[in-house]
């Protein structure tokens, strides 16, 4: 558990925050708890973050990389058939009217 006194736990509608600056060993404490849950408290900041002792954590962390690479893919796709269009509607001929 993390070494924070508990007079520096603060929690607001029940999400933990805490603004005093954690120590390196405070960070490294709290980011890889063995035998906690998935969730643990941010050492600086609101809310709760990915406990990396955890192996539901790197789950997370594995999916949300594949929906991150299938979108950026998937964006790509759609540009170069947007780009193929537009250089075919570009090819034609141009009509200019003067008055």
């Amino acid at each position: 558990m993390l070494s924070m006194d508990a007079d520096d736990r603060h929690t607001f509608f029940g999400i933990p925050y805490r603004f005093d600056p954690p120590s390196l060993r405070e960070v490294l404490a709290a980011y890889w708890q063995p035998g906690e849950s998935m969730l643990v408290e941010k050492p600086f900041g609101i809310g709760y973050s990915l406990n990396l002792a955890n192996w539901r954590s790197w789950v997370a962390i594995g999916v949300v990389a594949a929906l991150a690479a299938l979108e950026d893919r998937s964006g790509e796709d759609e540009q170069v058939d947007t780009d193929a269009e537009e250089t075919a509607a570009d090819d034609g001929p141009v009509e200019v009217l003067v008055e």
